[in-house]
């Protein structure tokens, strides 16, 4: 199975879902709406929820879930957001297939217009 996402280690993502998901034995631990730094990215198999991209975060060790024995099992990457710095930068990415959303870097910016006075 392939998959595109837009996550890499490192990145800053967003929390927009931190409510209990049915069929877990192991906390949330999230707080919608806090900023996390992700420390692991990449896909994991649930013997309920199938495969599906994962997240580990900084400063979360979920340990060991006693019903399925998961060691330090992913937050699913449904549950975050990106944060971007350039916008505009992220809309571009869009146009690449394949492109991760990252902020671009050294950006030419357009230098806003000086408006001369007139002499009278």
């Amino acid at each position: 199975m392939t998959y595109i996402h837009q996550f890499y280690v490192g990145q800053e993502v967003g929390c927009i879902d931190a409510k209990q998901p049915a069929n877990t034995t192991l906390p949330s631990e999230l707080t919608e709406g806090i900023i996390y730094k992700i420390r692991w990215v990449g896909p994991f198999v649930h013997y309920l929820d199938g495969e599906y991209i994962g997240l580990r975060l900084e400063g979360i060790d979920r340990g060991i879930c006693q019903v399925w024995g998961y060691v330090d099992q992913p937050f699913r990457a449904t549950r975050f957001r990106p944060l971007v710095a350039d916008r505009l930068g992220s809309l571009r990415a869009l146009l690449v297939p394949g492109q991760p959303l990252a902020p671009s870097i050294g950006e030419p910016r357009r230098k806003a217009p000086v408006k001369e006075e007139e002499k009278v």
